[in-house]
């Protein structure tokens, strides 16, 4: 249709009329426009017309707050502890009717308002009041500070990970009215604890007991938190617990539903989705529960009358945060608990080395069971010694020699059998039949693996190879280096044709199997629950997690051993467990002794020894050598500093995610590690902090990266 048959298709003279109608309409309309940025000549508000700003600018040369005027059509919205947007980075120079102008929005909380301000030059207006709502209140604004210094990183980095991203449909919705306190719960299968009866009595009376809690292995710990949590409850006050993942999350979540009803406790995990998550997150901000179960994230939760922080299984690694500045749940929670005066229960069927040092510092107490009760609730554990050996002439090179098939022959009369591999996959490392070389890619030399039976692909570039041939003596056939959960499987499946073969990793995690037959091979983590237990494990290739090039390598072990242990029957329901490991090593011992606590002590006394984490505070600098050079001469350590390198940092491996603190692909990058006595942690992360943000503010291209305590050392 052409321009002139549109203009005749429209009534003569309606368009420019009706257009004349609506602006004339919307002007005389009593409606408020569209609120100005600047709020140029706008009347401030009468009283306390300043605004201290925290602004969403994670660099530390920017880690302070700012102050901004309020206008007097934002007073009533402008309360301390919303979010706000202001105008950031304009400068003093851009002036006008005295207001600073200029300059990009950008996300903010309001701290507090004051009636003056100790800036001399004009003042940025706020832009507008984001919502209403107080999402960040004083006490959760004190501990975000305190993790901040203790962590050499920004209040702003900190209050991302403290603050969930709002949600607009989830605020709208009021939250349900609290309900009254519960009765104090019975002790339960507390009572197989010596002090457990009594922690719970302490918990119920308002008391603030602070224990290290080595559980008994079997299903009961959901059920002995949750009682936990209800005796807090009980007292008038509220608890929080943060475990390691969305599957542990669900056990206590299911606990405290069956303890306490429905309606008294908020689930925080990542699977709920954004707008659930976020309004459990405001009922436990505005009061409406008072009980808390999550994972990381929720070690932040605003919990009102804060009575209790629990953490389970503080060893496992996602209790570390891979986001700046890496805090750690256990460290945040003892924080809590010394400036919040509440009670501190460290629980999980493993003893850290930071456990036993709290115990061993008099900070925490130890709740254990005797060994008469760990005699009940505990599996036999079985080793492959000189005995088995001498009946097996291949057991010592066999990956399965005869007591492990014996093993899983008797316990698939009864139930389902854990099989625990330390690698997923079919073939994860591959090396030539022949000569032993390993096998590399020819496009980028990274390690060949094999993923499935048939696919030979590059673990760096991804790329599939189709005519390998061993460079070092022209064979082609290849032999498996470490064996995946895969291949285990496919070799038990032809052993044991008639049973059913389930597999639990990264890409498929089981969180149940049924009580029937079954051959269950999982990777460490990844072990889902049997209903009535295991009748029997198998712990493989222990050599493949005692021999890594780690600090923790011994407790990392028994940590992931004792954990799967743990969902075996007891011994008098036949419960039995064996692990192919060399017997005479220490976590090996330990886990036959069923002492997770005696190992972690004596792996304590070690590092004291030689002035390892935590008896000694440590952080890691890392980035390119020249930088990490002028880093360390500008920082201004404290005198007992003591510095360890620089060392080759491990290179990014291509095709895999790079977390914050690592090289980029391609680069090489130095470590240096520094290391103070007890008592200068403070100190030292106040100066690495001072030398990193003087580094920002000056705009240094190369960047280095700052890790207080981090989890590994190699």
């Amino acid at each position: 249709m052409s321009s002139d048959n549109e203009q005749s298709a429209e009534p003569e003279g309606g368009a420019p009329e009706q257009l004349a109608l609506i602006r004339e309409t919307v002007r005389k309309a009593n409606v408020p426009r569209a609120k100005p940025r600047t709020w140029r000549g706008a009347a401030l508000a009468k009283e306390l017309p300043v605004a201290r700003v925290l602004v969403n600018k994670g660099v530390l040369h920017l880690d302070q707050y700012f102050d901004y005027a309020v206008p007097e059509e934002l007073d009533a919205e402008a309360q301390p502890g919303v979010r706000v947007r202001v105008r950031f980075g304009a400068g003093g120079r851009n002036v006008r009717a005295g207001r600073r102008e200029g300059g990009g929005l950008i996300d903010g909380f309001l701290i507090e308002r004051r009636a003056e301000s100790d800036y001399q030059g004009a003042l940025a207006a706020l832009a507008y009041v984001v919502s209403p709502e107080p999402v960040l209140g004083p006490e959760l604004l004190a501990l975000s500070r305190a993790v901040a210094d203790r962590y050499a990183g920004s209040l702003a980095d900190v209050l991302q990970l403290a603050v969930p991203p709002r949600n607009g449909r989830a605020e709208s919705k009021p939250s349900p009215e609290p309900l009254p306190p519960p009765p104090a719960p019975s002790a339960g299968s507390w009572e197989r604890y010596e002090q457990g009866p009594a922690f719970l009595r302490a918990l119920a009376e308002g008391e603030a007991p602070r224990a290290v809690w080595t559980a008994l292995p079997g299903p009961h710990w959901p059920q002995e938190i949750a009682r936990a949590v209800a005796a807090t409850l009980a007292s008038g006050r509220g608890a929080l617990v943060v475990v390691p993942d969305g599957r542990s999350a669900g056990r206590v979540d299911a606990a405290l539903t069956e303890v306490l009803g429905a309606g008294r406790h908020a689930l925080l995990t990542a699977d709920s989705g954004p707008e659930k998550r976020y309004r459990e997150w405001l009922a436990v901000r505005r009061g409406s529960v008072r009980a808390v179960v999550g994972t990381r994230a929720a070690m932040f939760a605003p919990v009102a009358d804060l009575g209790l922080v629990a953490v389970w299984d503080d060893g496992d690694s996602s209790h570390s945060d891979d986001n700046a500045p890496f805090p750690h749940v256990r460290e945040v929670l003892e924080l809590r608990a010394a400036h919040g005066r509440c009670a501190f229960l460290l629980g999980g069927t493993n003893c850290t080395v930071e456990a036993a040092q709290l115990v061993e510092s008099g900070w925490a107490l130890p709740l254990r069971a005797d060994r008469e009760q760990l005699r009940i609730a505990a599996p036999l554990i079985r080793t492959v010694g000189d005995g088995e050996l001498a009946r097996d002439g291949a057991a010592r090179a066999a990956r399965l020699p005869s007591l492990a098939w014996q093993t899983v022959r008797d316990g698939l009369r009864s139930g389902p059998v854990l099989v625990q591999v330390p690698r997923r996959g079919y073939a994860p490392r591959l090396a030539c039949e022949r000569c032993r070389e390993p096998a590399r890619c020819r496009h980028c030399a990274g390690p060949l693996e094999a993923p499935d039976e048939r696919d030979l692909n590059c673990a760096w570039c991804g790329r599939a190879e189709t005519a390998w041939h061993c460079v070092a003596c022209g064979a082609n056939r290849l032999r498996a280096q470490i064996v995946g959960a895969r291949r285990t499987a496919e070799e038990l499946g032809r052993a044991f044709p008639a049973v059913p073969v389930r597999t639990s990793g990264r890409d498929h995690i089981l969180d149940s199997v049924p009580d029937v037959p079954a051959l269950v091979v999982s990777t460490p983590g990844a072990e889902p629950v049997a209903e009535g237990g295991y009748a029997a494990a198998l712990l493989l290739d222990g050599w493949a997690m005692v021999g890594r090039p780690d600090l923790r390598a011994g407790e990392e072990a028994l940590r992931r051993w004792t954990a799967a242990a743990s969902l075996v029957r007891g011994q008098q329901g036949g419960g039995t467990v064996v692990i192919v490991a060399e017997p005479t090593l220490r976590p090996v011992q330990a886990l036959v002794r069923w002492d997770p606590v005696g190992h972690a002590r004596r792996e304590l006394a070690e590092r004291a020894e030689l002035g390892f984490p935590p008896v000694s505070r440590m952080a890691s600098v890392t980035g390119p050598p020249e930088a990490l050079a002028a880093f360390l001469a500008a920082a201004e350590l404290p005198p007992e500093a003591e510095v360890l390198g620089p060392v080759p940092a491990p290179r990014t491996e291509p095709g895999r995610p790079r977390r914050p603190w690592e090289a980029p692909v391609g680069e090489s990058w130095e470590r240096a590690l520094l290391r103070v006595p007890p008592g200068s942690g403070a100190a030292l992360a106040a100066a690495l902090k001072t030398a990193q943000a003087a580094r920002m503010a000056r705009g240094n291209g190369d960047p280095v990266r700052i890790r207080v305590d981090p989890p590994d050392i190699g």
